[in-house]
């Protein structure tokens, strides 16, 4: 009977494997197969296979040296396929279980490169558009991470670009914000737009788009008949910028001859 048993549930796995077709090929393999062959597979750009391997390395063998490197990797192998959300979150997963990791630096590295260059950029080539024109979430995002390792890491191999990054950042959010404020000077919400160009000049201090902040300021308290913080913003934008471009030229700024997508 015992046979009878055994030879039943053979028949029945075996018809089992046959009627879905999906066998593991992986199934039995060790911690240091799984991570061999997702090196294999990111070396040759291979990243969806990449991906299934350091998943199942995670899955199976959840603790030791090979699932915190499997961590990194699946960020890495997710930015680089385009997965943005994909690798944040398993950036996200590696910092809350190994917050002390040596490997943190490159993780919040990698962050701050995830939305620097999103997939959405490539297009900027083709449409010339500003990436301060963008939504700037991805941007901000970007930059806080950046400047987190730059504050906890100030030695890391990677802060030296990092810094470089951030400060390209801040000069890009700046310019989103005086975007705004020009969208709401040209459709007469001059209050808003004043409001808005203020919060440049008192944020970002140093920026060179602050020069065309404080113009918004000056020809929007103009329409608003606020003399004297029409005079006040003026005198500001003469002391640090004297005879600026935009008394003569307005808010039409020529055409950005750049693409950042190709700085750095």
């Amino acid at each position: 009977m015992a046979r009878i048993v055994t030879a039943c549930l053979f028949v029945a796995l075996v018809a089992g494997c046959s009627s879905t077709g999906k066998v593991d090929p992986t199934a039995g393999w060790t911690a240091e197969h799984l991570y061999s062959q997702a090196k294999e597979d990111m070396s040759s750009g291979h990243w969806e296979e990449a991906r299934k391997n350091l998943e199942a390395l995670e899955a199976r063998y959840p603790f030791g040296i090979y699932a915190q490197q499997s961590l990194i990797d699946q960020a890495y192998v997710n930015w680089k396929d385009e997965e943005p959300e994909q690798a944040k979150a398993a950036i996200d997963r590696f910092m809350q279980q190994y917050p002390n990791h040596p490997g943190t630096d490159y993780m919040l590295y990698l962050k701050g490169m995830i939305t620097f260059t999103p997939p959405s950029a490539i297009l900027s080539n083709i449409t010339q558009q500003d990436p301060s024109e963008r939504d700037p979430k991805g941007l901000r995002e970007s930059y806080e991470a950046f400047t987190q390792l730059i504050k906890r890491y100030p030695d890391s191999r990677y802060t030296p670009d990092a810094r470089k990054r951030a400060a390209w950042l801040v000069n890009t959010i700046a310019e989103n914000e005086v975007h705004v404020a020009q969208y709401y000077y040209e459709r007469g919400a001059y209050v808003a737009a004043a409001n808005r160009a203020q919060k440049v000049v008192t944020d970002f201090e140093g920026a060179p788009i602050v020069e065309k902040a404080l113009y918004i300021m000056v020809i929007s308290y103009d329409k608003l008949h606020l003399d004297k913080l029409r005079d006040d913003a003026k005198r500001v934008l003469d002391k640090n910028f004297p005879n600026s471009k935009y008394y003569k030229q307005g808010l039409k700024d020529p055409g950005n001859p750049w693409n950042p997508v190709n700085w750095l």
